[in-house]
């Protein structure tokens, strides 16, 4: 049995857990703050993850680990519930918010507070969604709200970029243990991303990332013209992939996003490289788009051969993945879907549908039902050092994920459907 929004709202101590949410808004502000200027750059999140660890401390939670990846895991049992993980009792409903920024150490990640903004880069991705998952945990240990199953709260690494879900991955793997030991075999997962609270990412957008380098004898501009130019079949490649024709339904993308290579002003380089990111909502729409932009770096290759004079070397292209994301959905139908589109609703607010990259690409990969939230608020610039975050009904956020998270520990049923 799966209790409704109305249920989980009635319940004396949830009303009581929203209270205490409402009272802390300014102190989860003080955290998303804190938190934001804590430099945590993909692969380097260990201070961030260390201070998380601390304040899952000072919320209530048991068992707090940094496991082998660097995740932060904690656990809450409520009252009722029957244990913690496969093996001791019901699956867990595990409720995550990553760790991980886009920007590198040289960034300076201060924040600053202007006329109601907060300004800082990250501020809204994903230390908003940090700030939240500790008040829910908060409310939830104080207000000692009953549950049916335990609940994980988790903190991870490699949300972004390259991280390529790494933490995420690692605390779903079934072969893999968290920190405190208990293999994790969550009944529904859900993931605190950024600001906002009038969608729920139930799509889950798959990408695939690569790096392709042209290869040649390189030379001097004046005395080796007329050699294959790596930077020459970058720029035909670059022109190719931007020309290639993507569906709209599903929506498909391939972007150029960065480039590179050459030595010096006047040397025709022997390396070159490009980097695509390509994403579709579909398997079969991401593999078309695939083959696509396979095919048309190889005609790169090929026609910046055709020109080089006789007998001098020709290029070579290597494709290396550097990342990929599965696509896939957790369907509309579903009760983790239906209670968050509920939980919205309950708080006065439309509700939309939507696809995203996030934590839970890795959950409904492994079919396990899950979903994204904003952690409320609104913010703007995201992945950009101007990156803002205004509080506006902000609690309303963070008393969502309360709601849909109380809601799936209360249910019964089995994990993976």
């Amino acid at each position: 049995m799966h209790p409704t929004i109305a249920q989980v709202s009635s319940d004396p101590r949830v009303r009581a857990a929203q209270r205490h949410i409402a009272r802390a808004d300014e102190v989860t502000l003080a955290r998303q703050m804190e938190l934001s200027g804590l430099a945590a750059p993909t692969g380097a999140e260990a201070r961030r993850a260390t201070r998380v660890a601390e304040l899952f401390g000072e919320a209530g939670l048991d068992d707090i680990a940094i496991d082998a990846v660097g995740n932060v895991v904690a656990w809450l049992v409520g009252e009722g519930a029957r244990g913690k993980g496969e093996g001791y009792g019901a699956a867990p409903v595990i409720l995550s918010a990553h760790l991980d920024t886009v920007f590198g150490p040289e960034v300076d990640v201060r924040v600053e507070r202007r006329d109601g903004r907060l300004q800082g880069p990250g501020i809204a991705d994903n230390a908003r969604g940090l700030a939240a998952l500790i008040t829910v945990a908060q409310a939830l240990a104080r207000e000692r709200v009953p549950l049916a199953r335990p609940v994980l709260f988790a903190a991870t690494v490699g949300e972004e970029g390259l991280g390529n879900l790494r933490g995420a991955r690692y605390l779903l793997d079934g072969r893999r243990e968290t920190g405190d030991g208990r293999r994790v075999r969550p009944t529904a997962f859900i993931a605190l991303d950024g600001a906002g609270i009038e969608r729920v990412v139930h799509r889950a957008l798959g990408s695939r990332r690569y790096r392709a380098t042209y290869r040649g004898p390189g030379g001097h501009s004046w005395a080796a013209f007329g050699i294959a130019n790596p930077a020459a079949a970058v720029g035909r490649a670059a022109g190719a992939v931007t020309e290639l024709p993507t569906p709209s339904d599903p929506r498909t993308t391939c972007a150029v996003v960065r480039l590179g290579g050459g030595t010096a002003l006047n040397s025709i380089p022997a390396e070159a490289w490009l980097e695509l990111d390509l994403r579709s909502e579909t398997a079969a729409a991401l593999a078309d788009v695939d083959r696509a932009v396979g095919a048309a770096l190889e005609r790169a290759r090929d026609a910046e051969n055709a020109r080089r004079t006789r007998g001098t070397p020709p290029l070579t292209l290597t494709l290396d993945l550097l990342g990929e994301r599965p696509p896939g959905r957790t369907a509309p139908d579903e009760p983790l879907v239906q209670a968050a589109v509920a939980a919205t609703r309950a708080l006065g607010r439309d509700c939309g549908l939507a696809s995203a990259s996030t934590d839970a690409n890795a959950a409904i990969a492994l079919g396990i039902p899950a979903i994204a939230l904003g952690a409320g608020g609104r913010g703007g610039d995201a992945h950009l050092p101007s990156e803002w975050y205004e509080n506006t009904d902000g609690a309303l956020g963070v008393v969502r994920a309360m709601l849909v998270a109380v809601a799936m520990a209360r249910s019964g049923g089995s994990p993976y459907r």
